[in-house]
């Protein structure tokens, strides 16, 4: 299995791909990096989650002229949800790079905002079709320079109704130019950009994986982020697996878990790339011969482990990429033996659990959160079979002439099993913090509807809810203000990704976002106002958090 420094990346593009603890690329990067690095036209086929944005987005990096202040590479995505997927991944590997710049552009944000943003001068545009030709009309986007144009999930354009706006956007761009598309599935249409506008494309597939999991019970949790340390300890007591691997997406985030479980007594130790190699054999050498039960870590430190006796794991964050998914569930159920995968989720994710079924084809069962009932019922089953084990091993009584002392003095029975058990047993009740239901989230409209056009090539505007045309916001959204802008170095995706991550807000609940120079104003779903104001008090780029509805 190559690594990213095989393939011999930029200085500035390695020390991002480092920064993300990425070691290994996936089956698409290692195959597509080198043919687009190399100028190649390519049809890239593969499944969604198989890490096909760094398998352009990399090559693009490398390939900017840093001395060309004009747009080199056009990306186009179906919608604006992954429009700033995308976007935001693009950040991630040219936070060393200080000369390139990208910008996102779809429906849906104000038009004005936009203009103002290609004022900068970025040399990578990311967005929708329809809002590439709005600008392309205006004459805002010039693509006199392209040197590349990447279609992704084109596909799924193409069932959204953008083939007119796509090939208006390939006829209007350098003929010159490399052209790469991703798609899933080869309808026609792909077939005939092939042959219309590519160059002898390489056609990479890559097959879809199918895990044999029948003997591995998938199933999901569905919980608050703030309380999945609560909801991890019910699962550990209700399941008392023998072995199990904890996966955290983080190194922070696995050194976090252990020292949680270690304070709560839980035999559990770290593996991530920070060990020494003298550590990780030690932590290894201990889970392997039981003196270690529960070991989180991380996917890459996890990588080329061979171990055949891992009774469980638990998913404590979800994996960026589908294939990881993958390679995490197979750690359990191997050499004949059943396993048992757990998701830790939430209500706001339940896209990415249809995700996890389509690629493994195989169901992910919901369950319902153990209750404190349920965890003494299976302590008591427990302490049963244990007894039960001890008396049918038939060991030595070497106790038995205290008991029948203890009968002789007329010491009932019961009363004698009672204060033996409660000697031998440890009776620390343990304190569970009672878990609220997740909230389901309202339903948006499809955001795949943004853009979708009418037979006549008119964009279609979402219905609002009194039968209008329009988006509904004057109604549905609010505007509250946050005391961060311009000074902050803000920018419209960081406040995004800043509310996923800390109130579970998703992208669709959030409208308009205006930057000021010290405040930013943004619009908001009104149902979901009361998760915003998990922000109040925090602290983002060392400044407390202060939210005012407007």
């Amino acid at each position: 299995m190559i690594t990213f420094k095989d393939l011999d990346l930029l200085p500035d593009v390695q020390k991002a791909i480092d920064q993300l603890e990425f070691t290994h690329p996936t089956e698409i990067q290692a195959a597509s990096i080198p043919v687009v690095r190399a100028g190649k036209d390519m049809i890239g086929q593969a499944q969604t989650g198989t890490g096909k944005t760094f398998s352009f987005a990399i090559p693009i990096v490398e390939k900017i002229d840093l001395d060309n202040p004009n747009i080199q590479a056009l990306i186009l995505l179906p919608t604006r949800e992954l429009s700033l997927q995308v976007y935001a991944e693009f950040l991630k590997l040219i936070r060393y790079s200080r000369k390139i710049r990208a910008t996102v552009v779809y429906g849906g944000q104000s038009i004005d905002r936009q203009i103002r943003s290609l004022k900068d001068r970025p040399q990578i545009i990311i967005g929708t079709p329809g809002r590439i030709i709005d600008h392309m009309n205006r004459g805002t986007l010039n693509f006199s320079d392209l040197q590349m144009l990447v279609m992704d999930e084109a596909d799924e354009m193409l069932k959204m109704g953008f083939q007119e706006d796509l090939e208006t956007i390939l006829k209007d761009t350098p003929r010159e130019r490399q052209t790469v598309l991703f798609s899933a599935t080869m309808p026609p249409f792909i077939k005939k950009v092939a042959s219309s506008y590519q160059k002898d494309p390489v056609h990479i597939k890559i097959e879809a994986k199918t895990l044999t999991v029948e003997k591995i019970k998938q199933v999901y949790y569905e919980v608050k982020k703030d309380y999945k340390d609560d909801l991890l300890v019910r699962l550990l007591d209700f399941y008392h697996f023998r072995s199990i691997i904890i996966f955290a997406n983080t190194k922070k985030g696995v050194d976090d878990l252990v020292s949680y479980l270690q304070n709560l007594g839980y035999n559990a130790d770290a593996l991530h790339g920070d060990l020494k190699q003298l550590q990780r054999d030690r932590v290894m050498n201990a889970f392997r011969n039981n003196q270690v039960k529960i070991l989180v870590a991380t996917d890459v430190a996890a990588r080329g482990l061979d171990i055949n006796d891992v009774e469980a794991i638990i998913n404590y964050d979800i994996p960026q990429e589908l294939e990881v998914y993958v390679h995490r569930i197979g750690r359990t159920g191997r050499a004949g033996k059943s396993g048992y995968a757990i998701t830790l989720s939430n209500a706001w994710n339940r896209r990415r659990i249809k995700e996890l079924e389509y690629f493994t084809k195989q169901p992910l069962e919901l369950k319902e959160i153990p209750s404190i009932d349920d965890i003494h019922a299976v302590k008591i089953k427990g302490i049963y079979n244990q007894i039960v084990d001890m008396i049918t091993a038939k060991r030595e009584n070497r106790y038995e002439i205290v008991i029948q002392k203890l009968l002789s003095d007329g010491y009932d029975g019961i009363d004698i099993i009672n204060a033996l058990m409660t000697l031998t047993i440890d009776e620390t009740e343990k304190v569970y913090r009672e878990i609220p239901a997740d909230v389901k989230p309202r339903r948006e409209f499809d955001s795949k509807s943004n853009g979708r056009r009418e037979q006549n090539g008119a964009p279609r505007r979402p219905q609002s809810s009194n039968g209008t045309s329009g988006s509904g916001r004057v109604r549905d959204f609010v505007e509250y203000e946050i005391n961060f802008g311009k000074q902050d170095q803000i920018r419209a995706v960081s406040l995004i990704d800043l509310f996923k991550k800390e109130a579970d807000l998703y992208s669709g609940n959030i409208g308009d976002i205006t930057i000021g120079d010290t405040k930013t104003v943004f619009q908001l779903n009104r149902m979901a106002s009361n998760r915003i104001l998990q922000l109040a008090g925090k602290k983002y780029k060392n400044k407390a958090i202060k939210l005012r509805k407007l």
